[in-house]
């Protein structure tokens, strides 16, 4: 995750229960364009480009129907998206953009796909909205973002069986290949990191030229045979069918439903 993002996923929980306050309803006033999904809002400012804009639409859309054949894979997921008020994407041009929902700013969307030295964020921010909002609510004992989950659980293990409170410390315990340290990051927020790079690990968006180098600090299992290999437990809880979860990174190229700008 982007550090000058990360303030959403610590008011993420709170924002799906807490009333919208003043400040987030002038953020979200700004918001002029917008791309219905499945019934989940992607929201941008004017001056975003229809092109990033509609980019992050095909990705939500991607991981929500991942066949492409305009009918959402798993039911469960979206509706737990469409009742909680963090159920949504804000796109902001600037740097001073903050909401209930899931944001991203316009200069670290790049629909051309990442490469070394240039990561398209998407891909993480939309998948932390479906797994956060989505996920952990429709299958609590199995990905909620608390101790004793399974994927906590997996979690727990792929840190050293470092169990603390949930901040990292400052040395993992040696064997640890999941050793993410922003100390601002609480445990429902490792939970959320866990889960982003497990399955964009399985699901090949970890292994282009170069990445292994620039995420192996807090992440070292970046393909899916590593993970296959040494994470077992998370490996078999993102392949189980039952949930339902994406067998294809999104690449933006979403053609199941149509996706139409509307602007206000």
């Amino acid at each position: 995750m982007t550090y000058k993002n990360f303030f959403p996923i610590a008011l993420f929980s709170l924002a799906i229960t807490l009333p919208v306050s003043p400040v987030w309803s002038q953020q979200q006033a700004k918001l002029k364009k917008s791309i219905d999904v499945f019934g989940i809002p992607v929201k941008a400012e004017s001056g975003v480009s229809n092109r990033k804009l509609l980019h992050v639409a095909r990705v939500l859309a991607e991981y929500l129907d991942n066949n492409n054949n305009g009918k959402v894979d798993n039911p469960l997921v979206v509706k737990q998206l469409r009742k909680r008020k963090g159920g949504c994407v804000s796109i902001y041009s600037g740097d001073d953009g903050y909401d209930p929902c899931m944001w991203l700013f316009e200069d670290e969307i790049f629909p051309q796909g990442s490469r070394k030295g240039r990561r398209d964020a998407t891909i993480e921010e939309v998948l932390h909205l479906i797994t956060q909002t989505g996920y952990a609510y429709a299958y609590p004992k199995q990905f909620g973002e608390r101790k004793g989950t399974k994927i906590a659980k997996a979690m727990d293990k792929a840190r050293g069986g470092y169990r603390g409170p949930g901040q990292p410390v400052n040395k993992y315990p040696a064997g640890a290949w999941y050793t993410y340290d922003d100390r601002t990051c609480d445990y429902a927020c490792m939970v959320t990191e866990y889960f982003y790079w497990g399955l964009t690990s399985i699901l090949g968006g970890q292994s282009y030229s170069g990445r292994y180098n620039e995420i192996k600090r807090e992440w070292k299992l970046n393909t899916k045979a590593k993970v296959k290999r040494k994470d077992k437990a998370l490996y078999r809880l993102l392949t189980t069918k039952k949930y339902k979860l994406p067998k294809r990174l999104p690449d933006g190229k979403y053609k199941g439903i149509k996706l139409k700008i509307k602007t206000r």
